[in-house]
């Protein structure tokens, strides 16, 4: 695996510290406020009040020392401090002027302080397969007290959708989908014909996953469950017209044998016309997208294949009461 680690946490910037000397300012008569608000007038100003114009527009009012375009620290070799007495203490007897590396940024969560960590990993290389290894080789490390490791990216995303309001979503889905086709067929035996098509499906998916090389991962997961309403689609035209014959007049296996002829190439030719156009998402190099389109190929083309013993099989075991006309 060839990749590049990426951290701000090197990132640092150059900051000036004025170092005071208490106890040298005190002896002298000069308290750490004066000596604050000093600096403040000739480096940055000090706001002493506003002013509103005429438009009712607010402006602060900043009172500063003389100085050049940009402060510099030629600045503070120019400050002096007045004591309690009102006797000037040039600032370099109270206080030094010292530089100190500091980080660029600092971000929070939760109220903590955090490092991001990124890296793009090698050509080929799936995210699923990067976090593993990164994870048997954090589990080696003793981080010091205080400090943890958290998973973002990818990883985060498949917890929070699998720990979340994403499987509530799926589950009712779910039932608002078998709700519908109840509704439609009118009797539990036909919906129950027509899902049992989606475990012919899941074989295909499955089994392209695994020649491919790819994991279960969550775009595979998500693969799944379009290729679920995919095959529902073809078994309702399947069944309906089974159905439809037998409300002609037509015996159960005569029904059976007509609706799969004539239906079987209309349902080859949408599935062929699917594979066409998922081929290039499946053939890219993108490892977060072509999951899924591998999983719709061969869910498709093992549903469809098995559907045709399957699907004629239950209908014959669970023929569903259809009232002739």
């Amino acid at each position: 695996m060839q990749s590049m680690l990426r951290t701000k946490w090197g990132v640092l910037k150059s900051d000036i510290k004025l170092n005071i000397h208490t106890d040298k300012s005190r002896s002298l008569g000069i308290q750490t406020v004066d000596i604050d608000r000093t600096v403040r007038l000739a480096v940055a100003g000090l706001e002493v009040g506003k002013y509103t114009d005429e438009d009712g527009d607010d402006y602060n009012i900043m009172v500063n020392s003389p100085k050049e375009k940009f402060a510099t620290l030629n600045n503070f070799n120019s400050i002096y401090i007045n004591n309690a007495l009102g006797a000037p203490v040039p600032l370099s007897q109270v206080a030094e002027i010292e530089f100190e590396s500091s980080p660029s940024t600092i971000k929070h969560l939760d109220k903590k302080r955090f490092v991001m960590i990124t890296a793009f990993a090698g050509k080929g290389m799936l995210a699923q397969k990067v976090t593993q290894d990164f994870l048997e080789q954090t589990d080696k490390l003793n981080l010091p007290t205080g400090y943890s490791l958290q998973l973002a990216g990818e990883a985060e995303s498949e917890a929070d959708a699998f720990g979340g309001s994403f499987m509530t979503v799926v589950i009712a889905t779910i039932f608002v989908f078998i709700m519908i086709l109840i509704l439609e067929f009118k009797t539990f035996k036909s919906t129950l014909i027509v899902l049992s098509v989606i475990p012919l499906g899941i074989i295909g998916g499955v089994t392209m996953l695994w020649l491919t090389g790819n994991p279960m991962s969550f775009v595979a997961i998500i693969g799944f469950i379009g290729l679920a309403g995919i095959e529902v689609k073809n078994s309702i035209l399947l069944v309906d017209f089974t159905n439809q014959l037998r409300e002609e007049g037509k015996g159960l296996d005569d029904a059976i044998k007509e609706a799969g002829e004539i239906r079987f190439l209309p349902i080859v030719l949408t599935t062929l016309t699917a594979i066409g156009g998922l081929s290039p998402i499946a053939f890219s190099s993108n490892p977060l997208i072509s999951p899924l389109a591998l999983v719709l190929i061969g869910g498709l083309i093992s549903s469809t294949i098995l559907s045709r013993i399957v699907t004629p099989v239950v209908y014959k075991l669970i023929p569903p009461k259809i009232s002739r006309s």
